[in-house]
């Protein structure tokens, strides 16, 4: 009877052993990297631009209608209070249902009681709507960075694109420009998503 119950006992740590290398790579298969959604192709570049493009659905919509709550929006966030006074409509054509804005925003990356640190975002949205969707374009986008201390003017296509805002094996974000690329991106989904929501 000792001798076997020496037996189940040396036998049980090797049980246990085996368990753990199964469960080993399960864990690691679902370990998601928290930057992907940042990673290759997420900043898109039509001739050598930076442009983020979305079509929204407007079900049961006209395009007056569609027009009307874009340009509303548009108009809206010339208000916002991160929007600098520049930031204004630039098209708005009630005929074609056409209309854009231009905006001037701050982009914070880190705000504390000791350290506030940001940039001034720019870019323009462009809206063409059609019965039943909104056709939305985002470009032209820079930055101005540090400029109460040492301005430096930033265009997304020597920044945020796949080359210069990732890592050589694109699996990491930059060290530097990855807080551009991040924000920027983060903005862009607020914007798109929002759009969604008004004309769904």
């Amino acid at each position: 009877m000792k001798k076997m119950l020496f037996a189940i006992l040396l036998c049980l740590p090797v049980a246990m052993t085996a368990q753990n290398t199964w469960e080993m790579p399960e864990e690691a298969e679902t370990t998601v990297n928290p930057d992907q959604k940042y990673l290759a192709g997420a900043v898109p570049e039509v001739d050598g631009k930076v442009l983020f493009h979305t079509v929204v659905d407007a079900p049961g919509k006209s395009a007056q209608q569609v027009y009307a709550i874009v340009k509303g929006y548009l108009q809206k966030m010339t208000r916002e209070k991160n929007q600098f006074e520049q930031s204004r409509i630039i098209l708005d054509d009630s005929l074609n249902y056409e209309v854009a804005g231009t905006y001037q925003e701050w982009l914070v990356f880190k705000s504390t009681a000791l350290v506030l640190d940001r940039t001034r975002l720019f870019y323009n949205l462009i809206v063409k709507c059609d019965d039943g969707k909104a056709d939305i374009t985002m470009t032209r986008i820079h930055y101005l960075y540090e400029e109460e201390r040492n301005p430096q003017t930033l265009r997304a296509e020597e920044w945020i694109t796949d080359k210069e805002g990732l890592n050589k094996k694109q699996t990491k974000l930059s060290r530097v420009s990855g807080k551009f690329r991040r924000k920027t991106i983060d903005r862009k989904d607020f914007l798109f998503n929002k759009f969604a929501d008004l004309l769904k």
